[in-house]
């Protein structure tokens, strides 16, 4: 097996950088070349389902004709045991592996690499989102027993909303909580960082909002490219209606629920997390797609749907008044990219901003649909959160010793 630290290689040929996502019941991953002068996807996948008798890995591998492998897991290994072994199968070595981590907390703001004492720092968070940090701490450990030589690092997905004006960072609680951490934090930070460096200083000029619609979805404002507010707030269940999160609740209805003894609090928690959103509102499904499909005949999956398109235009139509008007909206995430009646119907209600979509564009999920004559322009992105943290990664490790070795004052 050859590793991108072999002697053999040069150092401008970029660092061998596996990245990790790791959710509740699946794993994204992707491997990159990335160095001062390069920028490349050698592999992406998933493990889907694990944990479940359908759980399956598959992965593309792009340094040769594109494939796609999709494989059974057996046995009780764990996902980061059977991607390992894999990766081992397709002979790839990494040099460094980056992890996605939802929740930073207030003492987090940038990547880092991971240390004794930074795992004992994150491990003391798990009280604020035990649903995401347990089993990414878990992988972390897993990794470096696993491969003890090769650096890890974590990307926190709160660190984008850290720079939004203190307002939008309070919540109306007693201060004392404050210095807790009970604060908004914003999540899908590495989306959003995504979405700006694509677009770069000009796209992003004047007022944006960034839709990342998903299983997990959020809206974001900008100005000029820097963060003023987000719907997400203390945790990844409020603002916009999800796959299976409610977005935002009247806080009385958890206290009700709990006082009526109508769930324990681990019930309470499976059902913010698992049960509600689409698949609460539908009764059957978390698939947009599908419920698109079904609502002509299923009062209940048009339900859903509806319900879903009036919290993310109600959102954007909040964060507008924030940004005191807007000039770019950007649809990205599954739903937001894949889902163009989703897209229409959210816009037909934001017609008193100047905007207005372009149909066969908008059905065709063209780069750009809006009209000719909208006020604001309206674009449909693929986000890569993958990538950002690959680059976030190797910055930590290794661009000062690449910048050393481009200086001609260090030849």
């Amino acid at each position: 097996m050859v590793s991108a630290n072999d002697s053999n290689v040069a150092p401008r040929s970029g660092r061998i950088i596996l990245s990790i996502d790791l959710g509740s019941s699946s794993l994204k991953l992707a491997v990159h070349r990335v160095g001062s002068d390069c920028e490349l996807c050698l592999l992406e996948g998933g493990i889907e389902a694990f944990g479940t008798s359908n759980a399956a890995l598959w992965i593309r591998d792009d340094r040769y004709p594109p494939r796609a492998v999709t494989r059974r897991l057996l046995g009780p290994r764990t996902p980061v045991a059977v991607l390992l072994a894999f990766l081992e199968e397709l002979d790839v070595a990494v040099d460094a592996i980056g992890h996605r981590l939802v929740y930073g907390g207030p003492a987090h703001e940038a990547p880092a690499r991971i240390t004794s004492e930074l795992l004992t720092s994150l491990a003391g968070l798990v009280s604020f989102d035990p649903l995401h940090l347990t089993d990414a701490l878990t992988a972390i450990r897993e990794f470096e027993k696993a491969l003890p030589d090769v650096p890890q690092v974590v990307c926190f997905d709160t660190a984008f909303h850290r720079r939004m004006p203190m307002v939008a960072q309070r919540l109306p609680l007693p201060r004392e909580l404050w210095a807790e951490g009970v604060r908004r934090y914003g999540f899908h930070g590495l989306s959003y960082e995504s979405i700006v460096r694509q677009l770069g200083d000009a796209g992003t000029r004047g007022r944006m909002i960034v839709a990342h619609l998903g299983n997990g979805a959020s809206v974001a404002a900008m100005r000029d490219g820097s963060p003023v507010d987000t719907t997400m707030g203390f945790s990844p269940l409020g603002g916009v209606m999800m796959g299976t999160r409610p977005g935002d609740l009247d806080p009385g209805v958890l206290l009700y629920l709990l006082r009526e003894g109508r769930y324990t609090l681990r019930e309470l928690e499976d059902v913010l997390t698992r049960q509600s959103g689409l698949l609460g509102v539908s009764g059957n499904s978390a698939d947009m797609q599908l419920l698109l499909q079904r609502r002509a005949s299923d009062s209940a999956a048009a339900e859903a749907v509806e319900l879903f398109v009036y919290f993310a235009r109600k959102h954007i139509g909040a964060l507008a008044a924030t940004l005191g008007g807007l000039d770019t909206l950007v649809f990205t995430g599954g739903i937001g990219m894949n889902a163009a009646p989703v897209r229409w119907e959210i816009a037909e209600g934001l017609a008193f901003l100047g905007l207005k979509l372009d149909p066969a564009c908008n059905v065709a999920g063209a780069p750009i649909v809006s009209a000719d004559g909208s006020r604001v322009v309206v674009r449909v992105m693929e986000t890569n959160e993958n990538l950002m943290v690959a680059r976030h990664t190797w910055a930590t490790l290794f661009q000062a010793a690449a910048s050393k070795v481009d200086d001609p004052a260090h030849a």
